[in-house]
């Protein structure tokens, strides 16, 4: 059992239908058939979307996947439209939201792995392959794979875990043209992200995209190489054997794990509300990301 601690009641804004709670964002329809998302400063763990919020963290993920779509514009175009707030729209909505093409999506988690940790080393472990591809022998937490991999998943209702399938599952799921499209793109993207991080001194270690047709055009969708979307790892500390430090919700995976938490992760009992000490430090992590990755100071 898991899911949101306590769901939140959306925000009601005359011209809009809300259509769906998400773990992080609220989805809207406006009157010409736009999606309007918004970003909420919500926190996910564990499969459980925790009673306590991370300030500011919504406009970051914002800010930093536009940031990001900007740099990525001439590999894939992306779904945003505008970032202009609707008529009668709550002022807390500026900078978390933006107006996007409402698109045919791809139901697939597309991930991009450059490094060997998370679900994928528990599946080395086991294997010696992630989404049954072979990997060398040798390789330990940490370590950067001989080349990137394309490492799909099936995309999970909130509460429940997104699972790790074959690209031959893929391709059999959307047919064999669109699968190798994915993952054509997915591992571009990834590569110019990577790129970009790593000048920044960031170890982009693994990130995952979703994608959707607009027509018969892919587009980039949701959010983009943000914090929960992705590992990144500062790169002056990366050592391979271990559990690296990462600029995203860490804090709070370690603390709700650790005894202070008194949360037994096996239990179906939800998450406590986290400490403040934990809640400042995950987002000053956030902040450190945005900043690290735009060169823009945070206000």
């Amino acid at each position: 059992m898991s899911g949101f601690v306590e769901k939140p009641e959306p925000v009601q804004v005359p011209g809009l239908v809300h259509l769906h709670t998400g773990k992080v964002r609220e989805l809207y329809q406006n009157e010409a058939g736009d999606l309007v998302m918004v970003a909420s400063d919500r926190m996910s763990a564990f499969d459980w979307v925790l009673p306590t919020e991370i300030p500011d963290k919504g406009r970051i993920l914002t800010q930093l996947s536009l940031w990001w779509f900007d740099r990525l514009a001439d590999l894939v175009p992306s779904h945003v439209l505008s970032t202009e707030l609707p008529p009668g729209a709550p002022a807390d909505w500026a900078g978390r939201t933006l107006v996007c093409k409402s698109l045919r999506m791809v139901p697939v988690e597309c991930v991009a792995r450059g490094y060997l940790t998370g679900s994928g080393l528990a599946e080395y472990r086991t294997s010696r392959t992630v989404c049954g591809l072979a990997l060398p022998e040798g390789l330990v937490d940490g370590s950067e794979l001989p080349a990137p991999i394309f490492t799909p998943a099936t995309k999970a209702a909130v509460g429940e875990h997104d699972e790790n399938v074959s690209y031959e599952e893929v391709a059999h799921q959307v047919g064999a043209e669109t699968a190798a499209q994915l993952r054509q793109v997915t591992l571009a993207v990834y590569g110019r992200a990577r790129d970009i991080a790593r000048e920044r001194g960031i170890i982009l270690a693994d990130t995952k995209f979703e994608f959707g047709y607009d027509g018969d055009t892919l587009i980039l969708a949701d959010e983009v190489l943000t914090p929960d979307s992705s590992r990144f790892w500062p790169a002056d500390q990366w050592e391979p054997g271990r559990p690296q430090p990462s600029f995203d919700k860490q804090f709070v995976r370690n603390w709700l794990t650790s005894p202070a938490s008194g949360w037994d992760r096996a239990s179906e009992q939800p998450p406590p509300p986290l400490p403040s000490e934990v809640v400042e430090g995950t987002r000053a992590k956030y902040v450190e990301a945005y900043e690290r990755l735009t060169g823009v100071s945070w206000s």
